[in-house]
């Protein structure tokens, strides 16, 4: 589910997020499944999750209107008002670090820099980036930073009493500034920029290498057909719909490209390109829909028409679209049956985020 090195998500904790109250702190394995009774709580789970560090940039957040238990909403906002409260905290996300995560770090900071290898992150209601707990020794990363360098005694001893970074900036700027102790001072401006070693060790080492989360549910199901245009000026606009993840996906995985769909060389380029990403995204249906092997993708790119659906009457249109070889009978995607339109929507997306080589936790 990753392309490259990712974080393990060894604990969760939900609370105050519309149906689920308390979920307790629960573990989290490689594969862990919710079980219950419908209106539970399990989609609420998921939902928080996700809204933590969503694939979909646009997603990231909670709000107290909508996401907070309406039955006491109010009640909350007046104690929040009147700082009886503090803002609820609605996810925490425990992460286990390995050996290459800590090698990462060490190779900086020194082999005393970490007291633990958890790394917590949570967010509030009304928080706009969230909180990260994770137990670095300043003190003792920042003498092994100082002593990377060599730098004129007297000085190494001034930098041995400080124990802050912006002790040090203080110590480094009324030196004078030779090679080393310029390139000393970069890291520690990096540092403070940061706003700690902690931030530092977090921004620059580890939150990359901290998944994603890929939630998928029926309202990221393609519609199968679109105006390439008004499509294209959603990309450039970075206001994609929900169709358009999978959508786009399924476009991507086929190797096409929304300007050469809307400007190709010539019809026969045309016909080849949309034959070929047809053949290609064939093969990879029937790796996994057992039910039918029968299926057959293909493409088809026309001028709009006049009775063509609402948004696609001018310009250019792409429609995806199943051949049957058993029935030799050819639907459009989006009429297909409900389970196939979801698993299709899945495999396209995920199969875009697979190609971009992104870090992602799979919610289904």
């Amino acid at each position: 589910m990753n392309g490259g090195h990712i974080l393990k998500l060894t604990k969760v904790h939900i609370n105050d997020y519309h149906s689920v109250r308390d979920s307790n702190e629960f573990d989290i394995g490689d594969v862990t499944c919710l079980v219950g009774k419908n209106e539970a709580g399990k989609t609420a789970l998921l939902q928080a999750m996700y809204h933590l560090r969503p694939i979909v940039n646009g997603d990231t957040g909670y709000s107290v209107i909508d996401d907070y238990p309406r039955r006491d909403v109010s009640d909350y906002e007046h104690a929040v008002e009147l700082e009886q409260r503090e803002h609820a905290v609605v996810a925490r996300l425990t992460f286990e670090l390995d050996r290459s995560d800590v090698k990462a770090i060490e190779e900086s900071f020194g082999p005393n820099t970490l007291a633990s290898n958890l790394l917590c992150i949570q967010k509030s209601y009304e928080q706009e980036a969230y909180t990260i707990t994770l137990d670095v020794d300043e003190n003792a990363a920042l003498q092994h930073l100082f002593s990377a360098f060599s730098v004129p005694e007297e000085l190494g001893q001034q930098l041995s009493k400080c124990s802050t970074p912006t002790e040090a900036k203080t110590v480094l700027t009324e030196s004078e500034q030779i090679g080393t102790v310029t390139e000393l001072l970069k890291w520690i401006d990096a540092i403070l920029k940061s706003g700690s070693v902690k931030l530092y060790v977090y921004n620059k080492i580890l939150e990359e290498r901290v998944p994603h989360f890929l939630y998928f549910d029926d309202y990221y199901q393609m519609r199968g057909c679109d105006n390439i245009e008004a499509l294209k000026k959603r990309v450039d606009a970075k206001n994609l719909e929900r169709p358009d993840f999978p959508l786009l996906g399924l476009i991507n995985k086929a190797r096409l490209n929304l300007d050469t769909l809307l400007n190709p060389a010539s019809t026969r380029e045309l016909k080849n390109k949309l034959e070929g990403a047809g053949n290609h995204l064939t093969k990879n249906i029937v790796r996994y829909w057992s039910q039918n092997k029968h299926l057959q993708m293909k493409f088809d790119v026309r001028p709009a028409q006049q009775q063509d659906p609402e948004g696609m009457r001018s310009g250019t249109n792409i429609w995806a679209e199943v051949y049957d070889k058993r029935h030799m009978v050819t639907t459009e995607l989006g009429s297909r049956s409900k389970g196939f339109v979801w698993f299709f929507s899945f495999l396209a997306w995920y199969g875009d985020i697979q190609r971009e080589k992104q870090n992602v936790i799979l919610l289904l």
